[in-house]
């Protein structure tokens, strides 16, 4: 298969996309990504892009076609400036990038506008739409601080309800989504499948390496956004300040990481330490220097939705997850036996299942076999394309794609 991948997001930014596409080309299939220029999730184009720069490359066997985008930078203004530029120049680059491809595959992450580009191919080239969902859209926007009354969501609800529309088939990360998609959206249920995400090869079972047999080390690895509700780690772990036997690690870059970090300063904690963003080669490590892997999201209806793709790594290295968390992320982590889970943002009660975790060691290795177990029977790679190239195909029977139109 010849397929376009469109994507705000690719190498170096680090997102699963780069391990997919890179599986496709190992597979055999040629695959060219359109995508923006790398600013994530620091918020300025990286200096090597600039000008013009490097606007296409090879990837590991990966065409990659970058698109002007103005830098995220800080604040809502330069947030929707980010979106808009990619959106307009992924677009008009759209128009010329050829109809030779079979399948257009969009990565759907925030912004929901990043699909935009590949409609415009569609309706120029007439191919089929697959969109792999990893956020909801209008909703993780709300959950940011929108008012669901306000001008600004109502015409974000409009827009985000037809862009999914003009899509031929979704798959989604959650099972949740669908719910989601029904309820809120009104979309079809028969054009919505479930394609749980999983973790690339870097990440295997990997034992614990304490640097101090005496302390139990918790790690957080992931974006530290707004919904990510890392602030609700460190306040846990000024609960347990007192403690000598318990050390947090935060891992990530994110919008909110000077906030936890000063969060942390005007607490005066001395037992957790922040590492910014890594290289993916880094992040084993850190795996392996955990007792038990730690979740938070924000606490909000919709975000509860959500299965964050890190589950996936932190069971595919055998881990233990404590959670403060509501929803998808909770069910699985219940479903699988591996940890244990209080609500979202209650920083005393994961304190609390924190300590529980500590005292009962006799749990611990059960719940890391059975963490390991879960991800190997559901979240496999093997699964993933199985299912990813047949859904590939069915769309690809259908042809020519008919010119629906949104409702």
């Amino acid at each position: 298969m010849n397929i376009l991948v469109v994507c705000q997001y690719y190498y170096p930014e680090q997102f699963r996309i780069n391990d997919i596409c890179k599986h496709l080309v190992r597979d055999g299939h040629s695959v060219t990504v359109l995508t923006g220029l790398p600013n994530y999730p620091g918020g300025k184009v990286s200096s090597e892009y600039r000008w013009f720069r490097k606007r296409k490359e090879i990837i590991n066997g990966v065409r990659v076609i970058r698109c002007f985008e103005i830098g995220r930078g800080k604040g809502s203004i330069h947030l929707a400036l980010n979106y808009l530029s990619f959106m307009i120049s992924a677009s008009l680059r759209a128009l010329f990038i050829g109809k030779d491809f079979d399948i257009v595959f969009i990565n759907q992450l925030s912004p929901i506008t990043m699909v935009v580009p590949a409609i415009v191919y569609k309706k120029t080239y007439n191919k089929k739409l697959f969109l792999y969902c990893l956020d909801l859209w209008p909703d993780s926007i709300a959950a940011a601080g929108i008012q669901r009354e306000s001008v600004i969501y109502n015409l974000l609800y409009r827009v985000s309800k037809k862009i999914y529309n003009y899509v031929d088939k979704i798959a989604v990360t959650s099972k949740s989504f669908s719910i989601y998609f029904e309820k809120v959206l009104k979309i079809r249920s028969h054009n919505i499948v479930y394609l749980p995400q999983y973790a690339e090869k870097i990440f295997d079972k990997v034992e614990v390496n304490r640097p101090d047999k005496n302390v139990t080390n918790l790690v957080f690895a992931g974006n530290i956004g707004e919904m990510q509700s890392v602030e609700t780690i460190v306040l846990a772990a000024n609960e347990l300040k007192q403690r000598e036997d318990i050390q947090f690690h935060v891992v990530g870059g994110g919008s909110l990481l000077g906030k936890c970090k000063q969060l942390s300063k005007d607490l005066n904690l001395a037992n957790i330490r922040f590492y910014g963003q890594r290289p993916l080669t880094e992040m084993p490590g850190f795996y392996k220097l955990a007792d038990a892997m730690l979740i938070t999201l924000k606490k909000n209806e919709f975000i509860s939705y959500t299965l964050p793709g890190k589950i996936q790594t932190y069971m595919a290295v055998g881990k233990p997850i404590l959670g403060s968390i509501d929803g998808e992320a909770k069910r699985v982590i219940d479903d699988a036996q591996c940890g244990l889970c209080c609500e979202a943002e209650d920083y005393n009660a994961l304190a609390g299942i924190i300590d529980e975790f500590i005292r009962d060691k006799s749990k611990q290795k059960q719940y890391s076999e059975n963490s390991y177990k879960y991800y190997r029977e559901n979240f496999n790679e093997l699964v993933f394309f199985e299912k990813l190239y047949s859904l590939f195909s069915e769309l690809m029977e259908e042809q020519p794609c008919s010119q629906t139109k949104p409702y």
